[in-house]
């Protein structure tokens, strides 16, 4: 089962959100928020699997919004508005779809969700077995790399692929680094930048907004400093 929550100050907009996901047995909706503070409000005190989100929105933008938060849920973005798809992908939102959208559609978008739930579940059942099974298959240079979690460094984004370091090679995944945010354990990898993930242990010592792990030196995010700071705090 899935919980979501809409985000939209348009109230028809609720209605056809909430018309299609009820044919959707394994969706549960908990909150119809009309405004971005009222979804701030909500996701301070609550967890959601993902939410639709509207941009334009008065007070306080839908993009925004979702800069603010620190662990944001899967989010799609439903809009009329074309012009702000980069920004939502440089967001790392899962799909987005323009109004008027069919219910094929908002299907396709909630099947997204569905499938990088279900890939983060195995990778926690993985980790969650033995030491030996911490490994997971790449797609690269037209070769399944096998990693093993204990010699990854850290991840960067290359475009719309992603350079995983490890401990003695470098390889080139056909991923995106949101792919890798969702499927890591939140325990041993942190995101610290768009477009970098480290593996928490691996981390050398941390001065200004870089860290360092090995040679290699990582830059830290302004949006992702306070993430980082827990880590000593």
């Amino acid at each position: 089962m899935l919980n979501y929550i809409i985000i939209d100050d348009e109230p028809l907009a609720h209605e056809i959100i909430e018309e299609f996901c009820n044919i959707l047995p394994h969706l549960t909706l908990k909150k119809n928020c009309y405004n971005a503070m009222e979804a701030m409000q909500y996701l301070n005190e609550h967890t959601v699997d993902f939410m639709f989100l509207d941009i334009n929105m008065p007070k306080l933008r839908g993009l925004d919004f979702l800069k603010t938060l620190t662990k944001p849920p899967k989010t799609i973005i439903t809009t009329a508005y074309k012009e702000y798809a980069l920004e939502g992908f440089e967001l790392n939102v899962v799909d987005y779809i323009l109004k008027p959208f069919s219910f094929d559609r908002l299907v396709k978008a909630v099947n997204k969700i569905t499938d990088l739930n279900t890939i983060k579940t195995v990778i926690k059942e993985v980790d969650t077995t033995s030491e030996t099974n911490s490994r997971f298959f790449v797609k690269g240079n037209k070769k399944h790399h096998q990693i093993n979690l204990n010699d990854l460094l850290y991840i960067e984004a290359y475009g719309n692929y992603t350079k995983l370091f490890l401990t003695n090679e470098m390889i080139v995944s056909h991923e995106k680094i949101s792919y890798y945010e969702d499927i890591l354990n939140a325990n041993d990898f942190l995101r610290v930048h768009k477009s970098f993930i480290v593996a928490i242990n691996k981390i050398k010592f941390i001065e200004g907004n870089r860290i360092l792990i090995n040679e290699h030196k990582v830059p830290i995010g302004q949006t992702y400093k306070n993430n980082v700071n827990k880590l000593y705090s």
